[in-house]
């Protein structure tokens, strides 16, 4: 049983919602983001960077910062720039790109079933990241991005969302990415059907944001530890609730900075203990499971792996990128730490090949792995077995927007 919650979000008036949703802020280059702030006094990304324009400086991740964002964010409500809904909703959200439709519901995500491990994770969490998080909502108050959750496929919500998305949208706008986006305003009778539906689910996953749900977690209980008075909406937190078969998972690729002291010729011979190798025409991806491409000083070569390094019976072992870990990074490049050692990038399949080569040209790194994408079994299989995914496994799409349908921790 799956339970989600509808809420009144907070969400941006109608003629302003184009300019108020934004990706996160990360994901913007200094230029484009400092350009952002500039002209457009309504992005949520304001909110984000309190100090813009402004002559107060706090360390990052500080309480003050935080208090500051709190600051932002009312500001924008008294200026009638987001206002709350009167009555508690769901929300189905579109999100349309290349021509693939991104359909699902946007509800409260519950905080037990994250504890019960009904909403089962594949990721591990940095301590320290959950408890920055985790001030950072004790202060703030709400959640302003989605986690995105991916449930197996279900014919009743199917057959429901393609109902009540037959009607006109609350919002429908497209962003300079060519991205359209769209979101329903559910009714009751809408919601609670929708809710029944869910009912039927024994989990649901975390696609993205393991971070943004353990934080929300550890608030309830953090405020439950202190004897602080509860909110309700503390035992939910809000989330994007999508059909597995509509997700889509790109493969993250790895680019190493230098072969740690060997030359070209004595890393191959060291590959050829566990892959087939054989040199390419040009750039291409890899056709199937357990073949990698790699590009080695502009050349491209395919790395099949050799069956007896694949241990099919392991959920973890048997990934390809597991297995560049334990066969290349870590015994032939020296690697110990894919999350702290600094040879090492990870570039998401959005990114063409002509810019890995690119960067392989120009001397920027060594040598580049381009791995097949994981599946979504595969990630399952992980949660199931309550095992992690190697470190940037998976870029999965669709990336959510923040400041669309924001959901109020203190109510």
């Amino acid at each position: 049983m799956t339970r989600i919650a509808p809420f009144k979000a907070v969400r941006p008036v109608r003629d302003k919602v184009h300019l108020v949703a934004t990706r996160p802020y990360y994901s913007y280059k200094k230029n484009v983001l400092k350009a952002k702030l500039e002209d457009n006094p309504f992005t949520f990304l304001r909110i984000i960077n309190p100090e813009f324009n402004s002559e107060k400086r706090t360390k990052p991740n500080s309480k003050e910062r935080f208090e500051l964002v709190k600051e932002k964010y009312a500001e924008f409500i008294e200026e009638g720039i987001l206002i709350q809904d009167k009555e508690a909703h769901l929300y189905i959200y579109r999100q349309t790109k290349n021509g693939h439709a991104f359909t699902g519901v946007v509800a409260g995500a519950s905080v037990e079933e994250y504890d019960q491990d009904k909403i089962k994770k594949h990721e591990a969490t940095l301590t320290s990241r959950e408890a920055m998080f985790t001030e950072y909502l004790d202060i703030i108050g709400y959640n302003a991005e989605p986690v995105l959750l991916s449930y197996p496929h279900n014919a009743t919500i199917e057959e429901l969302l393609n109902t009540y998305t037959k009607a006109r949208p609350e919002y429908e706008f497209t962003t300079t990415d060519r991205i359209t986006h769209e979101i329903w305003v559910l009714g009751q009778n809408e919601s609670e059907k929708i809710q029944k539906a869910f009912e039927q689910l024994d989990a649901v996953y975390i696609a993205d944001g393991h971070h943004r749900s353990a934080s929300s977690a550890g608030l309830k209980h953090k405020r439950r530890k202190a004897n602080e008075y509860h909110f309700p909406n503390e035992d939910y937190f809000l989330a994007f609730f999508i059909d597995e078969e509509r997700l889509k998972i790109l493969e993250f690729n790895r680019m190493v900075t230098s072969l740690n002291g060997l030359t070209e010729t004595e890393f191959l011979k060291a590959l050829e203990n566990s892959f087939d190798i054989e040199p390419l025409t040009g750039l291409q991806k890899p056709a199937s499971e357990h073949s990698m491409t790699m590009c080695l000083s502009g050349k491209w070569y395919i790395m099949k792996c050799k069956p007896e390094i694949i241990d099919s019976e392991h959920p973890v072992n048997c990934l390809d990128a597991e297995i560049l870990t334990q066969r290349v990074l870590t015994p032939i490049l020296g690697i110990q730490d894919l999350k702290s050692d600094e040879r090492i990038e990870f570039v998401s399949g959005a990114e063409s090949l002509e810019s890995i080569e690119e960067k392989i040209l120009k001397g920027k790194f060594a040598v580049a792995f381009v791995l097949y994408p994981i599946t979504m079994e595969q990630v399952k299989r992980v949660a199931d077995h309550q095992m992690i995914m190697p470190p940037k496994s998976t870029w999965v799409e669709p990336k959510l927007r923040s400041g669309l349908t924001i959901y109020n921790i203190n109510e």
